[in-house]
């Protein structure tokens, strides 16, 4: 097929001139990426299982404890921009293989530490090859799908990746206590062994005959236009707030706090604990399909869903932390789990903010800008629950606390809630604006393809 008649079928498919069909190929490179991504989510959220079992191991109390997760939250977020450049400039097969033999290195450091100090190094490295996975999964849903895809794309990224969370739950809970901490680490480290040699083997970064190709040769001006390019976008800083504030409720409780709370503050089993944080990855594995299929169908919902989630997620907080008794009744942990669930889907729609105000060459800066945010207020709030929890209950290492202590700590979070929604509703309808500009005018474009064909 010639390149005018290859332009005329995608016109007359419905996709705008250059942009990939999608297919079986498709498929398969993208799922190479996401296996990458569950792996490194695997990796991520495995302490929050184990924080109980990290504060014995290493004799630390909740402010130190909570260093492991920040610390590795932190590097991921610095590392956002950098990688979204990166993966614009060398392509998604690059990052995701550096990344694969970082954050297997990372776990196996911490497998083997016996000190507070090398835990913590391996942390930081961990946080480091976890930072190049999402963002490339992203760049190779892009190359690979066409663009009315993006969100259901995206959402079943983070599905998938969810996957990982699940077996942190339901699978290293009890390898925990029958195999020990070192045995349960090397072993989901040892996945990172089969996924690097998939990706070197296999992956591809787009079709062939793609126009968006990785750029090289830029220098630090180039770079530094690249991101202030993408950060001028509106749309780019919509997205990075609506990331920032719908995320960081449900990774705080998943990340590091969730089992130590329902634990130690509600008298649950650890059994117990594990099946409520189940039901929040399950709620949102389905809520991201649901979001995925009504976004794809109706793109100005993707506001009143973001705003839904943020008052959702505030009244289920706010339900659990002003119940009059000490334990919170079963019926309504379930319902917080099931609420928090839907703030990993309602992050998602802060990339499909960010996609239709960049072109295909800076969309993995756009993406790491995004991306960031939502890691940014996860780092924030994780620091300010172990110090606040210190504060109230004390410092004491390997000590449980209370659930009044528990109560002051997670009011915190309301605070990072506010600025980001107010920052969303500042900046919704210049956003809105600047994309319906971009709409219509790639309309008159496709609609003359054709013509310029023949």
């Amino acid at each position: 097929m010639s390149g005018s008649a290859a332009r005329g079928s995608a016109v007359g498919g419905h996709l705008a001139p250059g942009e990939p069909p999608g297919g079986r190929q498709a498929t398969v490179m993208w799922g190479i990426g996401v296996m990458v991504y569950v792996i490194a989510v695997v990796h991520r959220s495995s302490l929050g299982i184990a924080g109980m079992d990290a504060a014995e191991r290493f004799g630390v109390g909740a402010s130190a404890l909570s260093t492991f997760s920040i610390l590795q939250v932190l590097v991921y977020a610095a590392m956002q921009i950098p990688v979204g450049l990166l993966v614009d400039r060398f392509g998604a097969k690059r990052m995701l293989s550096l990344g694969i033999v970082l954050f297997t290195a990372g776990q196996l450091g911490f497998a083997l530490s016996t000190g507070y100090g090398p835990a913590l190094a391996s942390r930081a490295v961990l946080g480091c090859g976890d930072a190049m996975t999402f963002v490339s999964v992203l760049r190779l849903g892009a190359l690979w799908f066409p663009a009315r895809r993006g969100p259901l794309i995206a959402q079943f990224a983070a599905l998938f990746g969810m996957a990982g969370n699940l077996v942190s739950t339901l699978l290293l809970t009890r390898l925990l206590d029958s195999a020990g901490w070192t045995r349960t680490f090397v072993g989901t480290a040892l996945g990172g062994a089969v996924a690097l040699v998939l990706v070197l083997a296999l992956l591809r970064d787009r079709p062939h005959g793609s126009g968006a190709r990785p750029a090289h040769g830029r220098g630090a001006g180039a770079l530094r236009q690249q991101i202030a390019a993408a950060w001028r976008e509106p749309g780019t800083r919509l997205g990075m707030w609506t990331h920032f504030t719908t995320q960081f409720p449900a990774m705080v409780f998943l990340l590091l706090w969730g089992m130590p709370f329902l634990v130690e503050a509600q008298g649950l089993g650890r059994d117990t604990a594990g099946a409520l944080l189940t039901l929040l990855v399950i709620s949102n594995m389905v809520l991201g399909m649901v979001f995925g299929q009504v976004i794809a169908r109706h793109h100005r919902a993707r506001l009143p869903l973001v705003l839904g989630v943020i008052a959702a997620t505030a009244l289920a907080w706010a339900a659990v932390l002003a119940w009059p008794a000490d334990h919170v009744p079963m019926w309504l942990l379930v319902v917080h789990a099931v609420v928090l669930g839907a703030c990993g889907p309602a992050s998602l729609v802060g990339f499909d903010f960010a996609r239709p105000a960049n072109p295909p060459q800076r969309l993995g800066t756009a993406s790491g800008i995004v991306n960031m945010g939502g890691f940014v207020a996860t780092m924030l709030a994780l620091l300010t629950v172990g110090l606040l929890l210190d504060v109230v209950d004390g410092g004491s290492a390997g000590g449980a606390h209370s659930a009044h202590g528990y109560r002051i700590a997670f009011c915190s979070l309301f605070v990072l809630q506010a600025l980001g929604a107010s920052q969303i509703l500042r900046l919704r309808g210049r956003a809105a604006r600047l994309e319906r500009e971009r709409i219509a005018a790639s309309r008159v474009e496709v609609v003359h393809v054709p013509a310029a064909a023949n």
